[in-house]
């Protein structure tokens, strides 16, 4: 019995890596949202909203665990870190080449112990391209996150951050009514 058990959590192991492998080489790279969004919904178990858009060459660490809300954009070559859980509201705008992570290791650990921790994006949030979101993180609604920033601490509602790491650098105005349903033929 123990066999069985063995051979039946390894040949699950292949076809959970077969499945990312698919997904982050080739399915990423198909010219059709519509194709790539219905694969992300039946076979990685992501929840896709309407009119939202994941564009070419974005990468996932894992299945299920994704929520992107409706009007909202991640924009080309983003990594999004899902082992931990990511969550993303309505009307956000992501811009390209951003990663969000949701897992690390307890340097403390002797064991160099794993640890996800779930990064909430709130409605209306702005990041800028080449930013990183690190695991445990909640930016709240409105928020812009300047290009380059790197994100350690959560981001309060409507504030600007910007730098390494991220610090408060504005304010952005409260009442936001605008919709960031962007997309293109072929992203």
């Amino acid at each position: 019995m123990a066999v069985f058990i063995a051979v039946f959590s390894m040949v699950r192991e292949f076809f959970s890596e077969l499945r990312l492998y698919f997904c982050n080489e080739w399915i990423a790279a198909i010219p059709s949202h519509g194709l790539r969004k219905f694969f992300y919904r039946t076979v990685m178990g992501f929840h896709t909203g309407s009119k939202s858009s994941i564009f070419m060459h974005c990468t996932f660490d894992s299945a299920k665990h994704f929520f992107i809300g409706n009007n909202s954009v991640i924009n080309a070559k983003c990594r999004l870190d899902t082992r931990g859980g990511i969550t993303i509201g309505e009307n956000v705008s992501i811009s390209q080449e951003v990663i969000i992570l949701t897992a690390d290791h307890d340097l403390q650990s002797p064991h160099f112990q794993g640890r996800n921790k779930e990064v909430v994006i709130e409605d209306y949030v702005w990041i800028g391209t080449r930013a990183t979101i690190l695991p445990g993180v909640r930016i709240g609604q409105g928020a812009v996150i300047a290009a380059g920033a790197v994100v350690t601490n959560d981001v309060m509602a409507f504030s600007v951050v910007g730098g390494v790491p991220a610090k408060i650098i504005g304010k952005r105005s409260e009442g936001l009514l605008y919709s960031t349903y962007y997309c293109r033929l072929f992203q």
